[in-house]
């Protein structure tokens, strides 16, 4: 059996072999919300997106999926919002539960990140000294003090890149470790 890796670059997936030689790719769009500071996204879009852009690499490279060895993961660092059954849980004023990811580049937390640097706390000091509304603290603070019922019906928060690994195995022991 030879060595097959599928590796998932949002919005994007190719099958290389041992050599690092690409056998297929495919792409699938994905759907994005931007209103003002907000950037959402859908987790189940992605998942339907990923799916279907796997399916037509995997056709073109003739690769069936047993003989997949291997599958790695690159996302934005983006946080995804889900409730105890892995269900999208929403981040938008909409109240779109489809819209379950606040963007990295997603700037509505500008005054939570604000907030948190004016603390001057020593843990800033192991993230260059202060926190970017791009980061996922202030945004995590924001939707504390903003969408309170969507923060008490979160059970998990992650990160893309997490989330992806959990949704292809259902299990978060691996994650990160």
């Amino acid at each position: 059996m030879h060595f097959v890796c599928l590796y998932i670059s949002l919005p994007a997936s190719g099958l290389f072999d041992e050599k690092g030689k690409l056998l297929g790719s495919a792409s699938s769009p994905i759907q994005i919300w931007k209103e003002g500071d907000c950037i959402e996204q859908s987790s189940t879009d992605i998942w339907h997106a990923i799916c279907s852009a796997v399916k037509s690499a995997c056709s073109l490279a003739k690769v069936e999926g047993e003989e997949v060895t291997g599958i790695g993961f690159a996302a934005t660092c983006s946080l995804v919002a889900v409730d105890a059954d892995g269900s999208p849980v929403t981040v938008s004023w909409s109240g779109d539960s489809r819209r379950n990811i606040i963007v990295w580049m997603d700037h509505r937390a500008v005054k939570q990140a604000e907030k948190i640097n004016s603390r001057n706390s020593p843990v800033l000091q192991y993230c260059g000294g202060s926190v970017s509304p791009e980061m996922q603290p202030p945004k995590l603070l924001w939707v504390k003090e903003n969408l309170q019922e969507s923060w008490s019906m979160v059970f998990r928060w992650m990160d893309l890149s997490d989330w992806l690994s959990y949704r292809s195995i259902d299990s978060v022991e691996t994650i990160s470790e």
